[in-house]
């Protein structure tokens, strides 16, 4: 049983702490920012509150972290109450956020001269995914911390990889992000196409979902994109966030990114519809509307 430090109990890292609680038998201490979650976390699961970022990393082993963009991140790691300020020597900063490689770089570094280590480690598999601790891990970092962090990962992961050295993670993240958008659209024009045309769409998505066009998109959306139901993952102003971050460091690194950046022009558009909340397969809606 190691000390766990967990900082940020949103609707992936509420779950993904109560599985490293749960089933890895961790001791966790935990920080929101809105304390009462973190009271109700600890009523389900065990376990203690802490204050303030640094109050909570104090003597932990392992501090993970997910919370909303670079500028929660840098608040909660290197802010006046910060968790940097109090990390042990020896232990893993583990920030599961999805946000930009240059902070998970400043971080890195910022964490080695401190004497601690630091992974960039954003996750896939949406809420779904946290509930069951089935999420996918990205990792950028270095071997021996990975090494040792990973039997922690998996209470709530059914992969997680390194990929790479600092900042690698969050560019793989950028690149899961691109190809569920640029999927996500092509589910839903053809889902379209196949209402217009008035085609059995069970029948229809069915049968090609055993061919080429499979995806976990389809296999997973389809029926409720076909029933205009949006409720049921990640939603569409995260997506705008990690599409802005994608193209931001397409600006800098020379990538061309056509589609997803048509595609994010496309979820403004879900926005303005009232679908901030939807989940990204709402893409669809967009289309229904134009009809």
């Amino acid at each position: 049983m190691a000390k766990v430090a967990w900082i940020g109990l949103g609707v992936m890292g509420y779950p993904m702490a109560g599985h490293i609680r749960r089933k890895g038998g961790h001791d966790l201490t935990v920080y929101n920012r809105n304390g009462a979650k973190a009271e109700a976390w600890c009523k389900e699961f065990g376990g203690t509150t802490a204050a303030t970022p640094q109050d909570a990393a104090k003597d932990a082993e392992y501090v993970f972290c997910c919370v909303g963009n670079d500028n929660d991140l840098r608040d909660v790691t290197l802010g006046p109450k910060g968790a940097f300020n109090a990390v042990r020597k020896g232990a893993v900063f583990i920030d599961n956020t999805t946000a930009s490689a240059n902070i998970a770089r400043e971080l890195y570094a910022a964490a080695k001269g401190k004497g601690f280590d630091f992974l960039d480690a954003p996750v896939s598999g949406g809420q779904a995914g946290a509930q069951n601790g089935a999420l996918t891990v990205m990792i950028g970092g270095d071997e021996a911390p990975f090494a040792k962090t990973k039997p922690v990962i998996d209470n709530y992961a059914r992969m997680a990889t390194l990929i790479g050295p600092a900042g690698a993670g969050q560019l793989t993240k950028m690149v899961n992000q691109i190809i569920v958008a640029v999927t996500v659209q092509g589910v839903s024009e053809g889902l379209a196409f196949a209402q217009r045309a008035g085609l059995d769409i069970p029948k229809v998505m069915e049968t090609i979902s055993k061919g080429a066009a499979q995806s976990w998109q389809m296999d997973n959306r389809w029926k409720t994109m076909n029933e205009n139901k949006f409720d049921f993952g990640f939603a569409v102003d995260w997506m705008r966030k990690d599409l802005g971050i994608i193209m931001d460091e397409g600006k800098r690194n020379g990538a061309i990114i056509e589609i997803a950046t048509i595609i994010d022009g496309y979820y403004a558009e879900v926005q303005k519809m009232g679908g901030n909340r939807w989940d990204t397969s709402a893409l669809i809606a967009r289309l229904n509307k134009k009809s």
